[in-house]
Parts: C-alpha cells; sequence; structure tokens
C-alpha cells in the first residue's frame, strides 16, 4: 500500500514535479543552481510529497447484496474486502470511515486514524445486515456534512440498481472532488447463468419472480451481461472513476492484490 496514492502539495519531498520562476520570500535552498547555470534566471524546484488521507468505504446493504452463490453471499463478500483494505490502509497511517447504504437511513462513520478506530469500523462492517432497497436521496445530507477534506471513496456494491440511483450518486460524491473507486460484486452463478437446475429466479429487492429456460437463453443472457457491464465500466470511467469488477468465485487475497497492482500502475 505503500505510495499507493500521492499529494498534489507542492513541497519539499522527493519525487520532482515542476521548476517555477523564484519570488521574492522563496527558501533559497530550494534553487536549483543546475538551472541556474544553464539558463542565467533563478527556478525553484518543487516536488510531489506523500500525505496521509481518509479513505472511506461505501458499502451496499441493500437485499441483492444477499445473493448466495456456494454457501457465500454478496454481502460476506464484500465484507471480506472493505475489512482487508481498511486493515491495510489504516496501516498506512491513513484514516478510514464507513458508510453503509441500506433501505431509508444511510450509517456514517466519521473517518479517524487511531488504532481503536479500526475496531470500530471492523465491528460495524461486521455486523452490516442487508435488506431493502437502495438508500434514497433524501438520506444523502450526511454525505455533505462529512469531512470537509477531500477522500478517497471506496464503493463496494453489486450495481444492482432500478432507476440509476447507483449512478446519481457516484455523480454526487465525484462532484465533490473526491476521488472514487466502484469495486462491483457478482457472484459465479450470475455470471454463467448456472443455477443448478432452478428455473425460477426472484428478485431480491422486491419480490418479483421469472421462470427462465437457462440452456436456452444462456448464450443471449450473457452477450445482454457484457453489454451491461461494459456500459457501467464506460459511464464509470467518463466520469473518472475507477471500476473493477470482483468475481466471486475468485480467491479474495487474488482480488486485492490484482486491485492494488492497478492502483500502483495508474499512480505511476
Amino acid at each position: 500500500m505503500q505510495g499507493i496514492h500521492k499529494s498534489t502539495i507542492k513541497g519539499a519531498g522527493m519525487e520532482f514535479s515542476q521548476y517555477r520562476s523564484y519570488q521574492p520570500g522563496d527558501d533559497l535552498r530550494s534553487l536549483d543552481w543546475k538551472m541556474y547555470a544553464r539558463s542565467d534566471r533563478y527556478y525553484i524546484r518543487e516536488s510531489e510529497i506523500e500525505t496521509s488521507i481518509s479513505v472511506r468505504f461505501l458499502i451496499d446493504a441493500s437485499a441483492s447484496m444477499n445473493h448466495v452463490d456456494e454457501g457465500f453471499s454478496k454481502l460476506q463478500y464484500a465484507k471480506y474486502v472493505a475489512a482487508s483494505l481498511a486493515y491495510l490502509t489504516r496501516s498506512q497511517g491513513d484514516a478510514i470511515g464507513l458508510y453503509i447504504f441500506r433501505e431509508g437511513e444511510l450509517f456514517a462513520l466519521p473517518a479517524r486514524k487511531d488504532h481503536q478506530h479500526l475496531t470500530r469500523l471492523l465491528h460495524q462492517i461486521e455486523n452490516i445486515q442487508a435488506g431493502g432497497q437502495f438508500t434514497g436521496p433524501v438520506q444523502y445530507k450526511n454525505i455533505f456534512v462529512g469531512s470537509q477534506k477531500r477522500e478517497l471513496l471506496v464503493f463496494i456494491t453489486d450495481f444492482y440498481q432500478r432507476e440509476n440511483e447507483i449512478f446519481k450518486l457516484l455523480e454526487l460524491v465525484a462532484a465533490l472532488k473526491n476521488e472514487v473507486i466502484v469495486l462491483q460484486v457478482m457472484a459465479g452463478n450470475e455470471l454463467e447463468l448456472d443455477y443448478q437446475g432452478y428455473s425460477t429466479l426472484e428478485d431480491l429487492e422486491t419480490g418479483q419472480t421469472i421462470k427462465v429456460d437457462a440452456k436456452t437463453i444462456k448464450e443471449a443472457y450473457q452477450q445482454r451481461l457484457k453489454v451491461h457491464l461494459d456500459n457501467i465500466k464506460t459511464q464509470l470511467h467518463e466520469k473518472n472513476i475507477f471500476y473493477r469488477l470482483l468475481k466471486m468465485n475468485e480467491p479474495i487475497d487474488t482480488a486485492l492484490r490484482d486491485f492494488l497492482n492497478q492502483r500502483n500502475k495508474l499512480k505511476q
């Protein structure tokens, strides 16, 4: 995790950022004498410094997260991902916080650095119960009254939405100039349309059911699913939101390692 984020703050640091003209009052120790020798003008050498940030984890606790594959739910997978990243983030010295989106409310845990806060955050994650539909915009006031500093937001969701409510939320948090990462959790059985002979599927949030013949529609289903996932990825990238699909049939450590490697490549 070390160096996974870089500050836009210019100052004394190890990594070169830019030159700027000398201004009266600047620290003479920052003068670049080699540039002076080449140009006969005074330039200040600026570097980027790494600073600690606030990382807040956003967890979708709507009923669709109760979807189960091989005895393991999406919510359980999301909890392990969030807890693992929270532990790594706290180990790096960054503040950590939490939003839980569930029907009728938005639970908010402020971002703090102390070790006891990690215990509090893990306790809240452990006790999340999914149910109902996604939190409505009327509850988003907590997002506006949170930390005044920019945050790195890690949103873990299955991206099940009925009226683009998740896209609306992401537009809001992106407009607040936060860096946003979306981790979409999907189960192997819904990716492959493999429900072991079951012919009736139920919408966990509305209770609606539909009969399917998996063998007949599987190819068309997977084609439409690919278009759907590509559309999500494209829309998020247009908003400068990082996106990654997490498949529940992949070990969590593999998913996290791939994610962190991608983050490092983006920051190089």
